[in-house]
């Protein structure tokens, strides 16, 4: 019933927000997070989108920074809108100059690529290069092109313009945003249980627990790390629209089944920081 973290056409997801929209109402979901990565511009559509089925949505934002020099995401719930505009807009363009690097890299190398128009409000991610190596027929699949190319010891691989972690959870902070480590799991920067002090440290409020890629085990890790540094826990499928070659962990909509008690905590620690 409760979705906190998915991805539209605005990032590197294949639905648009009114899309979006449409299909987590068949999927029985009450409460819908638009978390596209360092862009908020999906909220306005998938709001009048979602009004007529009185389903909520939870404007939210996934923010690319760093840690260790690696890439770890932060999760921001409700930030203000007008607070982000500016930090925002920097972080695309950022995206963007990243993205433009990665196909002059594969064109050094011989494979040629051309990426489709993006306007300014969109954000461009590695998943779009590798749609656009496998139209190019450069690879079979974009798991390949991630494999041969733009995975993160691949010859085209650009990292993040310098962002720290720290700097991306002060900065929600200020804009009145929840920040939550996305996919602790998932970060290959450094021990989960080392890392998590530091972003506690920095003003972390909360961890995604809930993850398709995490195991269950990993879970019970985490909710007693949240409880015994008084974290928020969320969770979502993190999705990414319907994918002509599913990959391991991928699951629809409300996969998880999560109940929405756990956005009434996160509401209320929004309303505590807006105070």
């Amino acid at each position: 019933m409760l979705e906190l973290h998915c991805h539209t056409t605005f990032s590197d997801g294949t639905l648009t927000p009114r899309q979006l929209v449409e299909r987590a109402v068949t999927k029985g979901v009450k409460a819908l997070a638009i978390t596209d990565h360092d862009t908020i511009f999906g909220w306005n559509e998938a709001r009048a989108a979602a009004q007529p089925y009185g389903l909520e949505i939870v404007p939210g934002i996934e923010l690319s920074t760093v840690y260790n020099e690696r890439s770890m995401h932060i999760l921001g719930f409700y930030p203000d809108p007008k607070k982000l505009e500016m930090p925002l807009n920097e972080r695309i363009q950022g995206r963007h100059r990243r993205a433009k690097k990665m196909v002059d890299k594969l064109a050094e190398l011989g494979f040629p690529i051309e990426l489709p128009p993006m306007p300014g409000n969109m954000a461009p991610g590695r998943p779009h290069v590798a749609k656009a190596l496998l139209a190019a027929g450069h690879v079979t699949s974009q798991q390949e092109a991630f494999q041969r190319f733009i995975g993160d010891h691949g010859p085209a691989y650009v990292p993040y313009e310098k962002f720290t972690a720290q700097e991306g959870i002060a900065l929600l902070r200020q804009c009145g945003a929840v920040p939550i480590w996305a996919h602790p799991y998932l970060f290959r920067g450094g021990v989960v249980e080392e890392v998590l002090p530091e972003l506690v440290k920095a003003g972390l409020m909360g961890v995604e627990v809930y993850h398709p890629q995490h195991s269950i085990s990993e879970e019970r890790v985490l909710e007693e790390l949240c409880e015994q540094y008084g974290l928020l826990m969320t969770g979502g499928s993190d999705y990414h629209g319907p994918q002509p070659k599913p990959k391991a962990g991928d699951i629809d909509l409300n996969g998880l089944k999560l109940s929405l008690e756990l956005l009434d905590d996160v509401k209320q620690a929004a309303a505590n920081l807006s105070r």
